[in-house]
């Protein structure tokens, strides 16, 4: 039997109360977990978590550390930890660099920023703000793993690639990875659907932001797929955006998600947890459908 992974959700307008209906029936269903990506409010859908849930584990996967003051976010964290019996996780990131335009930040050095971000959230803590809950460094490459290793209590990936995951672990102190209170997770696109090429196309629209971004394609690069990124990055600087979709190679897109039919996803879910990974968060999107439609299709695929 498939061990049930855990699960990436946002909480839009308008459905915000159904996203937390679903999350009581992840919840029943024996789901490893919920974590939230950061295009809500992602601390608030926890806040809700905490209370619309009992046992589950949950956390944001991740929090944009530049979005809030440090004080702000530990007095949040703290109270989330302990309304919640410590299952919330405080996951968070540098974010990338259209958000920090977006949100007109000057980001600097990742490594020295988030390095000087723990610290002052550490920092914060007082009585009167409680105790702060695990938190959990969005990883991609190996020196934000060795950091995480070293300051935090984990790292997490999105859209990693699976033949990479063990050489991306192998900095991560054995000790740590026998703990299992490090946690060590991915976000993983899925599409379940017996029309395998609808499927993937969804997914390619999923990805086509991320493969613009120069850390990705560094990391994918990295990761053995430098024929595809060089393509894509020869595609931007030619302003040919419309082309991305195609140079998305099967290959890649095989091996940093998940899609195809519910036996052949959850044959992929086994294979992603030979590589070491603890958490695996499938993100759920439907080719027939928003993501209501898409959980709907996970739980029903792993039933």
């Amino acid at each position: 039997m498939t061990r049930k992974p855990a699960v990436g959700m946002v909480a839009v307008a308008g459905r915000r109360q159904a996203s937390l209906d679903v999350a009581k029936r992840l919840e029943q269903e024996g789901f490893d977990g919920i974590y939230c990506p950061s295009l809500t409010d992602n601390l608030a859908f926890c806040t809700a978590l905490a209370f619309s849930t009992n046992e589950i584990k949950f956390g944001t996967s991740i929090t944009n550390m530049y979005a809030r003051h440090p004080q702000d976010f530990a007095q949040t964290a703290a109270f989330i930890h302990e309304v919640s019996n410590g299952r919330f996780r405080f996951g968070v990131g540098v974010s990338h660099g259209p958000t920090h335009a977006r949100m007109g930040i000057q980001a600097g050095k990742p490594l020295g920023e988030m390095r000087q971000f723990v610290a002052d959230l550490r920092s914060a803590v007082q009585p009167i703000s409680g105790e702060l809950p695990p938190i959990v460094l969005a990883a991609l490459r190996k020196k934000m793993t060795q950091l995480a290793a070293e300051i935090s209590e984990g790292a997490v990936w999105a859209n990693a690639a699976r033949s990479h995951m063990a050489e991306s672990l192998s900095v991560i102190p054995e000790a740590q990875m026998q703990d299992d209170d490090f946690f060590v997770g991915n976000m993983i696109p899925t599409c379940i659907s017996d029309d395998r090429e609808a499927a993937a196309a969804v997914l390619r629209r999923v990805l086509t932001g991320y493969v613009q971004l120069p850390n990705y394609q560094n990391y994918w690069i990295e990761a053995g797929y430098e024929e595809e990124m060089m393509a894509i990055r020869e595609a931007i600087a030619n302003n040919e955006k419309d082309k991305l979709p195609d140079l998305m190679s099967t290959r890649w897109l095989s091996n940093v998600t998940l899609y195809g039919t519910a036996s052949e996803v959850r044959e992929g879910i086994e294979a992603w947890y030979d590589t070491g990974l603890k958490t695996l968060i499938v993100v759920p999107s439907s080719a027939k459908g928003n993501q209501m439609v898409a959980l709907e299709e996970v739980i029903t695929a792993l039933r």
